[in-house]
């Protein structure tokens, strides 16, 4: 199952990522994938604020992850893109991060290829001429059933 959503803006991102945050119930895997600049980080900032962070949220691309530790729950943001190899993962230690209350949200997953999990929703962003479209894909039980609770609330997202 596929959910397309458009989204005008980056508050706009931030409700989507936001709603799908809150459809995920704070856990799974999640990758993204879009060009650079497409809106990844725009819609895990508004994904992670959703669920109780109050700092910034920037892109892990030098550090690769950043943690946040929210109510409860850990939520990992990955930024793949300056991995050389996917097997730099392992000396991070990467598996340690995939449990079944953690939410990690992956950027570049390409990159990670072989390393990685399956995800339980795969996120791709591609520019329109007047914003983003989103193509929301479940990959699991967990993914699909969280792409059938942003099918009931697409009216409200776009």
């Amino acid at each position: 199952m596929t959910e397309i959503i458009t989204a005008e803006g980056d508050r706009a991102m931030e409700a989507v990522g936001a709603a799908i945050g809150q459809a995920m119930g704070a856990r799974g895997v999640i990758y993204l994938r879009g060009d650079l600049g497409a809106g990844k980080t725009t819609l895990s900032r508004g994904l992670i604020r959703a669920l109780g962070h109050t700092g910034a949220v920037k892109s892990p691309t030098f550090t690769l992850v950043e943690p946040y530790e929210l109510n409860g729950r850990a939520i990992y943001h990955f930024d793949l893109y300056r991995l050389l190899d996917p097997e730099e993962l392992e000396f991070l230690g990467v598996r340690d991060y995939f449990t079944g209350d953690s939410l990690c949200l992956i950027e570049w997953p390409e990159k990670g290829e072989g390393v990685l999990p399956r995800p339980d929703m795969t996120i791709t962003i591609t520019a329109t001429d007047t914003g983003r479209r989103l193509a929301i894909e479940g990959q699991s039980a967990h993914g699909l059933s969280a792409c059938r609770q942003l099918q009931t609330q697409d009216d409200a997202l776009t």
